[in-house]
């Protein structure tokens, strides 16, 4: 599982205007500047690569221990078959 740190949060927060629309006394939609919304998204797109490095870090800390081998090895492998 994956957490944003607070400061993160508060960079995205505390600069937004959302506009709430109400439905039957409910909360059913927010709308925002444009400029805002891609904002959001670019932070979104930084906060998936860093989980995606996180990921790459795990993947290559368990695999450590594995048997590796040569590109070369592997090609005249695949070229051999």
């Amino acid at each position: 599982m994956y957490y944003i740190e607070e400061k993160h949060i508060d960079k995205i927060i505390m600069n937004l205007h959302p506009q709430v629309i109400e439905k039957e006394g409910r909360k059913e939609f927010v709308v925002l500047p444009y400029d805002e919304f891609l904002r959001i998204q670019d932070e979104l797109d930084d906060f998936e690569d860093l989980r995606d490095l996180r990921d790459l870090r795990d993947a290559k800390e368990n695999s450590a221990s594995e048997e590796t081998h040569p590109l070369s090895q592997v090609k005249d492998g695949l070229l051999s078959e």
